[in-house]
């Protein structure tokens, strides 16, 4: 075998090892990168969760020899999962709906709390609350011509700022948890009609790669 056509079979074989590798990574990364972040969240309620426990109730979780609290795996996870269930189940009451009511009147009006409580609510209940915003997946047309975004429609009207015939738009970024909201004019909005909000959200987030029905 000439020293040429070995050379040949080598940068093959190299190419060809770089082309497994990678497609392996595109196969395994997502999933890694998933399990690290359900892991990560586990282990952080557990650490957390016992530390609380123990602050409010010290008889309900006693000390180890070495003076650290006794864990039992995943119990802080079900604990704070079953907290949550306990909320949303108890919150449907009307006795506790009122509370609520007041209560929320109450941080909204309080003076350095209320920038921090409404926006963290807002932005809850645009995803899923009862004022959902993000569910009117839009093309909108805010560059060239021919040159569409993928956005939801967050206000249907933009009285509020003397803008008669304009919607306002929530454009997301890719690989980020950012974006821009736009304020345009009706006609540079269209529909996405056959494709749900969600897949829509993923095909922004993802860059365009998520396969879309």
């Amino acid at each position: 075998m000439s020293i040429g056509r070995k050379r040949v079979l080598v940068r093959f074989r190299w190419r060809r090892l770089i082309q497994l590798f990678l497609q392996g990574l595109v196969v395994l990364a997502p999933i890694g990168i998933t399990i690290f972040a359900v892991v990560w969240l586990f282990n952080a309620v557990d650490n957390i969760l016992p530390n609380i426990i123990h602050g409010l109730f010290p008889r309900w979780i006693e000390q180890n020899a070495a003076g650290e609290l006794e864990r039992t795996p995943g119990l802080g996870f079900v604990v704070v999962i079953a907290i949550v269930l306990l909320v949303g189940w108890i919150s449907s009451s009307f006795v506790v709906t009122r509370l609520v009511h007041v209560l929320d009147k109450v941080l909204e009006k309080t003076p350095g709390v209320r920038f921090i409580y409404t926006s963290v609510k807002d932005f809850m209940e645009a995803f899923a609350g009862n004022k959902k915003k993000f569910d009117q997946p839009v093309l909108v047309n805010v560059d060239g011509d021919d040159v569409w975004r993928v956005g939801f429609v967050t206000g249907e009207n933009a009285d509020r700022f003397d803008l008669e015939d304009h919607v306002v738009v929530y454009v997301p970024h890719s690989y980020a948890i950012s974006g821009i909201t736009y304020i345009v004019p009706k006609h540079k909005v269209r529909p996405i009609r056959n494709t749900s909000a969600s897949d829509a959200m993923k095909f922004v987030v993802s860059g365009g790669v998520t396969h879309v029905d």
